[in-house]
């Protein structure tokens, strides 16, 4: 049954009642009082966590050692009648390896650690809820989604990054066993950003016009996956642990401004970036300790992150991935772990 179904029959108990327990004409007794059918409410699922995560040796392009960062971050989830909406929003500090502006990237001492925020969303509107229909849940996949999003990042570093990007596509949700999904998103890709190299003070101007360090990249493609699954094929007293992961591809985008501006020696092309989470495992703390009433209520994670061509930056070409004081930066490779807490 659809969801309007069930809300349209749950409206319609009342009346059915008050029909059959109406008596005869000829007795003229009370009839007895009905009460009114719960209210369905809008969001079926409203969840909200706060989280504290530490990465041990994290890169960034240019830096020449890895730098220490912790995340503070609070993530929105919630599911209504015609789909979901996702919003994680990310506070981020480095050690001194990641020097603050207006600090040198190569001459990091004595300068404090870059402070970054990282904003996303992501909304989805199911085809199976949109047409009242079951046609796009067969076998394991369980509904097709349009899904819509945006992204902004900024960092009081030396580059200024000033990062905005929206995304447009499809979503395909399948089950996976043990109460688990995965999602996968082919999705159209757009940003814009800023690179403070890339101004007059730097780049002298070969045509008219002088460089003002804004970017605006051409649309690509991106995929975007996301998976869950509980492992409950373990012993029934080691079921409070979980895995999850999340992988994003997203496509060249070319230069992000002109050559006639910028000669390409300067902002070489970009290449095909991978940010990805391949595997995280989770503890449900709360429920071991409390039991399944306060499940994930308070989650211990472990985790390895994979970030080939950080940022879109070519990792075979670009300069502040290939000199040699900058121990190929433009690739991280780390351990990270943290706390979940649902409030």
């Amino acid at each position: 049954m659809s969801v309007k179904s069930f809300a349209t029959t749950l409206l319609s108990l009342p009346a059915m009642f008050a029909a059959t327990a109406a008596p005869a004409a000829d007795l003229p007794v009370k009839a007895p009082a009905v009460a009114p059918a719960a209210e369905m409410p809008f969001f079926f699922v409203n969840d909200n966590r706060l989280t504290y995560a530490y990465e041990v040796t994290a890169a960034e392009p240019g830096l020449a050692n890895k730098t220490a960062k912790q995340t503070y971050a609070f993530t929105h989830f919630d599911v209504w009648a015609y789909g979901t909406n996702l919003a994680n929003l990310m506070l981020t500090k480095s050690d001194r390896a990641d020097p603050a502006s207006p600090c040198p990237v190569l001459q990091p001492s004595g300068c404090a650690g870059a402070t970054e925020f990282f904003g996303l969303i992501r909304s989805t509107f199911g085809f199976n809820q949109i047409f009242d229909t079951k046609a796009f849940t067969v076998g394991p996949l369980r509904n097709v989604s349009f899904e819509v999003g945006a992204e902004g990042q900024t960092k009081n570093e030396f580059l200024a990054p000033s990062k905005r990007a929206l995304v447009a596509g499809l979503q395909f949700a399948f089950d996976l066993p043990y109460k688990g999904f995965i999602d996968i998103a082919p999705l159209v890709y757009k940003e814009w950003n800023h690179n403070a190299f890339l101004t007059s003070a730097f780049v002298a101007p070969v045509a008219p016009g002088i460089p003002d360090g804004n970017l605006e990249f051409r649309p690509t493609w991106a995929v975007e996956v996301n998976y869950y699954m509980d492992l409950g094929f373990l012993p029934e007293n080691l079921q409070d642990f979980a895995i999850s992961g999340r992988a994003g591809w997203y496509g060249a985008r070319g230069t992000g401004t002109t050559t006639a501006q910028v000669p390409l020696a300067v902002q070489p092309p970009t290449a095909v970036e991978l940010n990805s989470e391949p595997i995280r495992l989770t503890f449900d703390a709360s429920k071991a300790i409390w039991g399944a009433k306060y499940s994930h209520f308070a989650d211990v994670w472990v985790a390895y992150r994979f970030w080939q061509n950080k940022y879109g930056l070519d990792h075979n070409v670009a300069p502040a991935c290939t000199a040699p004081a900058t121990n190929r930066s433009c690739t991280e490779s780390s351990l990270y772990s943290g706390i979940t807490v649902k409030f």
